[in-house]
């Protein structure tokens, strides 16, 4: 499964960035978005910006990828040493 993070820029140079999302920060390329600025939100998949959002999307995705992970948290996993 490919899963890609919205994540908001912090620092350009050319075509690599920094981006943070959570407290996390990730250098990626960005020859694939063209032009952004600090403080957009750009989708991250593979070291990649693969797509400027808005900020109201990248707020819903992150929403949904935090409400996922709490409820695959919540799941009981068998113990791989029984």
């Amino acid at each position: 499964m490919c899963l890609a993070i919205p994540m908001r820029i912090i620092e350009v140079d050319g075509t690599r960035g920094l981006v943070e999302s959570s407290g996390v920060r990730y250098e990626i390329r960005l020859d694939l978005v063209g032009d952004v600025r600090i403080d957009e939100f750009v989708l991250v998949h593979a070291g990649y910006a693969i797509q400027v959002m808005d900020e109201e999307a990248a707020a819903e995705q992150l929403a949904l990828l935090e409400h996922l992970l709490s409820e695959e948290a919540g799941d009981s996993l068998p113990d791989p040493g029984a």
